[in-house]
């Protein structure tokens, strides 16, 4: 289940253009979290509107987002119960670098093209 949310997630994400976009298996590597979905946006604007698009877009596919976070326009988290969406801009997500820091993690292969 937590795995057919954030294809869903992925999908809603990469409709306004979000970058990079990918999908991780967390259980067997974080106690706290099924999954992830990363993605890049272009600005700070973008981001908001993505958060945006999946609490408008989302509704019957995912609960409510349960809560969010951010730092300064740099980086979005928004928790979605069975998946967590990390918003980062470029130099955000170069300097955290959450596709290291995950590196244990399974990334989910999603059919980029779908539609949630």
């Amino acid at each position: 289940m937590a795995f057919a949310v954030a294809v869903a997630l992925a999908c809603i994400v990469t409709d306004p253009r979000a970058q990079d976009v990918a999908v991780l298996d967390l259980r067997g590597t974080c106690s706290v979290f099924d999954s992830f979905v990363i993605a890049t946006g272009a600005s700070d604007r973008q981001m908001r509107a993505v958060i945006g698009h999946i609490d408008e877009h989302a509704q019957g596919v995912v609960q409510s987002c349960f809560g969010s976070s951010g730092q300064g326009g740099t980086w979005i988290l928004a928790d979605y119960i069975d998946a967590v969406v990390h918003l980062f801009d470029e130099e955000r997500r170069y300097y955290c670098d959450p596709d290291l820091l995950w590196a244990d993690a399974t990334r989910v292969e999603w059919p980029q093209s779908a539609t949630p």
